[in-house]
């Protein structure tokens, strides 16, 4: 099979090497990355190789751009644009890498839909953080955890509450999350470049924002939600996933399974025991019983100390909970 290619033309040398770079780092585009300055080997590369997807100068003329004989092409604008009129689509270059990279994916939808591309890929590990228990630490440690691993692997944060505060906590105005990617797995159209389209980066940490509305989630089976966590485990170049579940209640259950290991933050009052005790009991009593023995229960350490949204992450790196993650994890490995 040829390897498909991506091609990045701009006059602007360091732009085109750090747009790879960072595109490379994230693993988020399942085809190779070559960037150009020169207009003249880009033509002459082209001879040689299959582009499928070209993000180009917008300087450019047509006929140029036609001599390279790219699948789908994407103009690089220096000024905020619509393309109405343009031939090709325009991104605007000045924004944020993952911003970009998001809108340029949704051209290479196209392009894989098109001409039926899979991701073939080693299965993601699936690790599933969950809880009966409310107010227990279970996003703050999904989150610590998350950024620890993302130091020595490619890891991927899916949030699955309805009401997750996390745009608040990051300042962003999501387009795209879990809500269209759950729409694409029920219409048969989930593809790499659709997760792709929709992940946002928040400090070095890769994730894909939570339901718009509550609806959302509360509308989807359980079945529907794990059979889109297994495809993504499939597809994804990701080598670990972090599934933060809601308050699912017993539908938790059916989205566990796809699960490699299981984390439980519990508390030590009675009633949180009690809450313990009846979702184990379910899953014994409804055919569940082997998961029984991936769940792992942690006493998480409360982090009082701070509160500020602007640097949440690195403030929960270096807590209690930060250390105790730490000492969690090197047990595991």
């Amino acid at each position: 099979m040829k390897k498909r290619i991506m091609a990045v033309y701009d006059a602007d040398s360091a732009f085109g090497e750090q747009f790879a770079e960072f595109v490379n780092d994230k693993e988020r585009v399942p085809i190779s990355i070559v960037s150009f300055t020169s207009l003249k080997e880009l033509i002459n590369y082209s001879s040689d190789h299959d582009i499928e997807l070209l993000l180009i100068s917008s300087g450019v003329s047509n006929e140029e751009i036609e001599q390279i004989g790219a699948d789908r092409v994407v103009l690089l604008t220096e000024e905020k644009m619509i393309s109405f009129g343009e031939p090709y689509p325009c991104v605007y270059k000045y924004q944020a890498a993952d911003h970009l990279l998001r809108e340029i994916m949704e051209e290479y939808c196209v392009v894989s839909e098109d001409q039926g591309y899979t991701v073939l890929s080693e299965r993601s590990r699936v690790v599933g953080v969950y809880s009966p228990v409310n107010r227990c630490l279970k996003t703050s440690f999904s989150l610590t955890m998350a950024q620890l691993l993302t130091r020595d692997l490619k890891v991927l944060y899916l949030n699955l509450e309805d009401c997750s505060g996390l745009a608040g906590l990051t300042g962003e105005e999501y387009e795209r999350g879990m809500s269209d990617l759950f729409y694409y797995y029920r219409q048969g159209t989930f593809s790499f470049s659709r997760l792709g389209a929709a992940i946002y980066t928040w400090g070095n940490l890769d994730y894909v924002p939570p339901v718009q509305y509550p609806e959302d989630l509360a509308f989807v089976s359980s079945q529907e939600i794990a059979g889109l966590i297994r495809q993504i485990s499939e597809q994804s170049t990701y080598g670990t996933i972090i599934l933060d579940l809601g308050q699912m209640g017993k539908r938790a259950a059916d989205v566990l399974e796809v699960c490699d290991g299981i984390y439980m933050p519990v508390k030590e009052d009675c009633v949180s025991a009690a809450k313990v005790e009846e979702f184990e009991t379910y899953l014994a009593a409804s055919g569940h019983d082997t998961m029984l023995k991936r769940i792992q229960k942690i006493k998480l350490p409360y982090h009082c100390t701070f509160g500020r949204r602007d640097n949440y992450l690195d403030q929960l790196l270096w807590s209690e909970l930060g250390d105790f993650t730490r000492q969690l994890l090197r047990k595991q490995l």
